[in-house]
């Protein structure tokens, strides 16, 4: 997938919090080595580079992070660099399960608690659905929305000037002066400033009670199925509802009764399965969690006890292996860093509960298909296979230039330091390695970090930087016209290959 970003953000999402235990031999002799990937280092100066020529910050807690991961994303790119140069596919299927390991742990747990669900006869109950949607045991509506901002979100904080409204006003009592049920979902597709619903005819879908401001709520409760609404005034604008009849949303009403019934039997059994299990969350895990998050690698084989249940100790390495190995690793270790204890202390809970049910999911016998796993392993291969690509580094990519594995070696390493000067400078799409891969690549090769010279590469970018200002004034005059059209400090599109993704109960609409 394809997206804009800057590179703090595209540095953040590539999990690069590395191991920075004993830095031995060259590393410790070495004060102005960041990082060694294989027999690549990267030096003091060559990071103050590529940051001081980036547009990222500098200064404070946020640029030493992203100083941090930029070097584990060169680490990444390396080791990935020089397993293709000794055409090391990382295809070895002992390499990709230990790699997949949370996401296979995932989907036997996925498929446990569907045998579970349907032992259970938690099905739909859609007896008399009709009169329960009249009675708006779940609500559906349409809406036409004439907004007091179009150039983003509304400003809860800030009043809305009245000349705004009155214009917002005008308009909407210009459609509902028009507006019927049958010419409802036209006007909506024409007039409405929520695009989203406008494509559907303003259709919002089905949602439980509480899901929309309390505003719009009520106005939808007082209709009956059929029915149109006067306009209604929200944080957002001026409202038109109208309430679908039960024919017009019969499947989704029936579909979202069979998953709220599914949550409350899972939610029941969870509970059950908890208190069964005698959960104990140990009273330093908060403190532990922020330090695994930070650090997964360093705590691959951390035997530090988090929490204790019927399936065993929950140790710090094992945490560390759920979190780095799912799909959204990074966005998730950021948030652990960042989230009180009362928050983490859930996590491990649920953690705690993954491991419950995959106790149990192991006493049922409940294992991957063979062509389940090997689907899993061909997405691992593929992504690989993408990132080379991406990177210019692919095996066959290689062999035209390099003979020998010393030469493929120096070549994709010169290609990987020249993609990431582009990169920088936002002439590069971005490359993402996700989780597993970067799981098996750091498993499997030697590198290190030196956090210790970061404040150092910081210290030369902001010298790269100033130079290179000053260099632009001297050669600008004062009163030069910025030229229309330069390209924004936006980040470059991103290129994400696709890793599967565990099945999951549905999150309620916003």
């Amino acid at each position: 997938m394809s997206r804009t970003r800057s590179l703090v953000v595209a540095a953040a999402l590539v999990a690069a919090a590395t191991a920075c235990d004993s830095l031995s031999g060259a590393m410790s002799s070495h004060t102005d080595t960041v990082a060694k990937a294989g027999s690549q280092e990267l030096t003091v100066d060559r990071l103050g580079q590529l940051l001081g020529r980036s547009q990222i910050q500098l200064t404070g807690p946020q640029g030493r992070e992203v100083a941090r991961n930029l070097a584990g994303l060169w680490v990444n790119y390396q080791l990935l660099g020089s397993a293709a140069a000794r055409g090391d596919s990382l295809s070895d299927p002992k390499t990709v399960d230990d790699a997949m390991w949370a996401l296979a742990a995932q989907q036997r747990v996925s498929k446990f608690g569907n045998q579970v669900m349907a032992a259970q006869g938690a099905g739909p109950d859609t007896a008399n659905a009709a009169q329960r949607y009249a009675n708006g045991e779940l609500l559906s509506a349409r809406h036409i929305l004439i907004p007091f901002r179009i150039d983003g979100p509304p400003q809860p904080n800030q009043p809305v000037p009245q000349a705004v409204k009155d214009s917002a006003r005008r308009r909407i009592e210009a459609i509902r002066a028009r507006v019927t049920p049958a010419n409802f979902a036209q006007l909506a597709g024409e007039n409405s400033g929520d695009p989203g619903s406008a494509r559907q005819g303003g259709l919002l879908g089905v949602f439980p009670k509480g899901a929309m401001v309390p505003a719009f709520e009520q106005a939808l409760v007082q209709l009956q199925p059929g029915q149109v609404s006067g306009i209604v005034e929200t944080p957002f604008g001026y409202h038109i509802l109208y309430r679908p009849q039960f024919a017009e949303v019969a499947p989704q009403f029936t579909g979202a009764l069979g998953q709220r019934t599914r949550q409350v039997a899972e939610s029941t059994y969870l509970r059950k399965l908890e208190l069964a299990g005698n959960v104990e969350i140990k009273g330093d895990a908060p403190l532990w969690t922020k330090a695994v998050a930070a650090s997964v690698d360093e705590h691959y084989k951390d035997t530090k006890v988090l929490a204790t249940s019927t399936a065993g100790d929950l140790t710090a390495g094992r945490v560390a292996r759920w979190i780095s190995g799912v799909p959204n690793s990074p966005q998730l270790r950021a948030q652990l860093q960042q989230a009180p204890d009362s928050m983490l202390k859930m996590f491990i809970a649920s953690l705690a509960r993954q491991e419950l049910l995959l106790k149990q999911a192991d006493s049922a016998k409940v294992t991957l298909t063979p062509e389940e796993t090997a689907n899993m392993r061909r997405a691992f291969t593929g992504a690989i296979g993408a990132i080379w690509t991406g990177l210019g580094v692919a095996p066959a990519q290689l062999a035209d230039s390099g003979k020998t594995e010393a030469d493929r070696q120096r070549l994709a390493a010169a290609r990987i330091e020249g993609y990431l000067d582009r990169l920088v400078q936002q002439r590069a799409q971005f490359v993402e390695v996700p989780a597993p891969v970067e799981v098996a690549l750091r498993g499997k090769d030697e590198f290190r970090m030196n956090d210790a010279v970061l404040d150092k590469a910081l210290e030369r970018a902001a010298q790269v930087r100033a130079s290179a200002d000053s260099a632009r004034s001297a050669g600008q005059p004062a009163t030069q016209v910025p030229i229309p059209g330069a390209p924004p400090g936006a980040g470059a599109p991103g290129v994400n290959p696709a890793l599967p993704t565990p099945a999951g109960p549905g999150a309620p609409r916003p």
